[in-house]
């Protein structure tokens, strides 16, 4: 016999621009440690460059793109709120 399913945990909302932050931190970090390496890195490691680049880049992005993003889901779920109210 199988157990009854647990409810689903509360969905937890938090600032979603940190990890983003974070993230392209530590892209930006790895980048500054390559470039200092200058010689000693390796040509045929150089494409890690722009793997850090790209990584910035793209966390850039996501910082600047979330609270759009935020926004435009609560407009969305205030939408959605106001089609479920009965007529007056």
């Amino acid at each position: 016999m199988r157990k009854p399913r647990q409810p689903d945990p509360e969905v937890h909302e938090s600032d979603y621009r940190v990890p983003a932050a974070l993230g392209t931190l530590a892209w930006a970090v790895a980048l500054v440690v390559l470039l200092f390496m200058g010689d000693a890195l390796p040509e045929s490691e150089r494409w890690w460059i722009w793997v850090c680049a790209t990584g910035m880049g793209l966390g850039v992005f996501g910082f600047l793109y979330i609270p759009r993003l935020l926004r435009k889901r609560s407009e969305a779920s205030e939408r959605g709120a106001g089609r479920d109210r009965p007529a007056a």
